[in-house]
């Protein structure tokens, strides 16, 4: 009962509630469990933002556990790098606001972000799978690491599987990662796509990192 006798008495009986709202709080709720987002109102922010868009949230397809021998200390983690490249890979270039918008939607250091930036000197209009590949190298400390990180998000073989990206793909986000990293020669370089092409011819014009981590591939770096 109210207090105030002026006040207006409800009833659970004339409180309409939206028959999409428990629907809506659910998928919510296993989102926010499988993503973990660090700041839990800025992600909700974006993620009804997003939906409300009709455009995809920033939601991990299932909750990750880090593995042992994986960089925790970029805020950065290979789930997170697939959601970014559900929501920017479509498009195939996008620009560095769009980038930035949802790097922070996902509570990921600024910094971080605009140190990415200058590395790599990319500006306007950009491609993403640029973006990505220089995104991957702060999950990993060498660049054999960071292109099997890049086959990992860019394929379309089921999680497990072999993990294989077309053979241009893979040329030019390492031809890309080794000019940035500036210690490894073009010769090398070629040694290493000369390698690739007898995998390349048997596999559909596809690589995968079974192909550059073996032993008889010339080292990456």
């Amino acid at each position: 009962m109210p207090t105030n006798p002026d006040e207006p008495y409800y009833c659970s009986q004339q409180i309409n509630i939206p028959p999409d709202l428990p629907d809506i709080l659910k998928q919510f709720t296993k989102a926010a469990i499988r993503t973990q987002p660090t700041d839990v109102l800025a992600w909700s922010a974006a993620y009804f933002r997003n939906m409300a868009k009709g455009e995809l949230p920033p939601v991990k397809e299932r909750l990750e556990i880090p593995l042992v021998t994986q960089r925790t200390d970029t805020g950065l983690t290979p789930g997170i790098l697939r959601v970014l490249n559900k929501q920017l890979g479509p498009k195939e270039k996008v620009t560095v606001a769009q980038i930035e918008e949802k790097w922070m939607d996902l509570s990921l250091p600024k910094e971080q972000f605009d140190d990415l930036i200058r590395i790599s000197g990319l500006t306007g209009q950009i491609e993403w799978n640029r973006f990505l590949a220089l995104a991957s190298s702060l999950l990993t400390d060498n660049i054999t690491d960071t292109m099997r990180v890049i086959c990992e998000t860019l394929t379309v073989d089921p999680e497990g599987g072999p993990a294989r990206i077309s053979y241009g793909v893979f040329k030019d986000l390492y031809q890309f990662l080794a000019h940035i990293d500036g210690e490894i020669s073009e010769a090398q370089i070629s040694e290493v796509l000369s390698y690739l092409q007898s995998d390349v011819e048997k596999q559909d014009g596809k690589v995968m990192p079974r192909n550059f981590i073996h032993a008889s591939c010339p080292p990456l770096s």
